[in-house]
């Protein structure tokens, strides 16, 4: 089974680090975030990606074409016209297929430009901005359960400041520290999909999320997984330094390797 990450976007409200490289190459410990959905997906058995490049796309490729350079000892033997000798050789199972899918692309309109390399199978599909503890397993196994083009993995975002108990008299009785939003569900970003959707778009300028999805809703073709665990999107810079917070002090949730 493939997985297909969106991987082109301008990221401009995490313009602090997206001026020098792409959103999914912001690092978190020191690996890109695209590089932490990846382990998330490889962690249960899913190695066969397809990358959706766009803005400054060339250095996601650079960083793949170069990937036993960044993981592995080197030996260069410059007596030897400077050839590698790669040292403890051990990788990832990846096979990772980049695909520049254009500068103003939209979202479903880069889906539609990497079908040639899906064939005519179902397949997992997600942001290059978002980690969670979700068992991809288990989103796998519902959406075979259920007669749907799409399964949407839901959740509810936290609150962003802490709330307060108050009183009929005024009183605050206690404090809540970022309780879950308004308990409402939101999209989670991690798809399961079927091939049949590419006949609902039409255009480079489609978005998966307010031209394909809504239309696939309103005729009983999406599914819902709810996840209730951990999940952050890397927007901002805060986002960032969260995700980061997390992996430094070796609580991160969503490490399932």
């Amino acid at each position: 089974m493939k997985c297909v990450i969106l991987a082109g976007g301008f990221g401009t409200r995490i313009s602090e680090e997206t001026h020098l490289k792409p959103k999914p190459m912001v690092e978190i410990g020191g690996m890109p975030i695209i590089w932490h959905i990846m382990k998330i997906y490889s962690s249960y058995g899913i190695n066969d990606f397809v990358i959706c490049c766009g803005y400054k796309g060339y250095m996601i490729k650079e960083y793949f074409a170069n990937y036993l350079y960044h993981t592995c000892d080197i030996t260069f033997d410059l007596s030897k016209n400077n050839l590698p000798i790669i040292h403890n050789k051990s990788s990832e199972p990846w096979k990772v297929t980049l695909v520049d899918t254009g500068l103003e692309t939209q979202t479903a309109g880069r889906l539609a430009k990497v079908k040639s390399f899906l064939g005519h199978e179902r397949f997992c599909f997600t942001y290059g901005d978002g980690l969670s503890d979700i068992n991809i397993r288990e989103v796998i196994n519902q959406h075979n359960q259920l007669n749907s083009l799409v399964t949407l993995t839901a959740i509810q975002p936290p609150g962003r400041f802490g709330s307060v108990e108050i009183k009929d008299n005024n009183k605050i009785t206690g404090f809540l520290e970022k309780p879950a939003g308004d308990k409402s569900w939101v999209n989670g970003g991690f798809f399961v999909v079927e091939p049949d959707i590419f006949k609902f778009i039409k255009s480079s300028n489609d978005t998966w999320e307010n031209d394909v999805i809504p239309k696939l809703a309103a005729s009983g073709k999406v599914a819902c997984y709810k996840h209730k665990g951990f999940w952050q999107c890397m927007d901002t810079l805060r986002d960032k330094n969260k995700l980061e917070k997390y992996w430094q002090e070796g609580d991160a949730p969503w490490k399932s390797w």
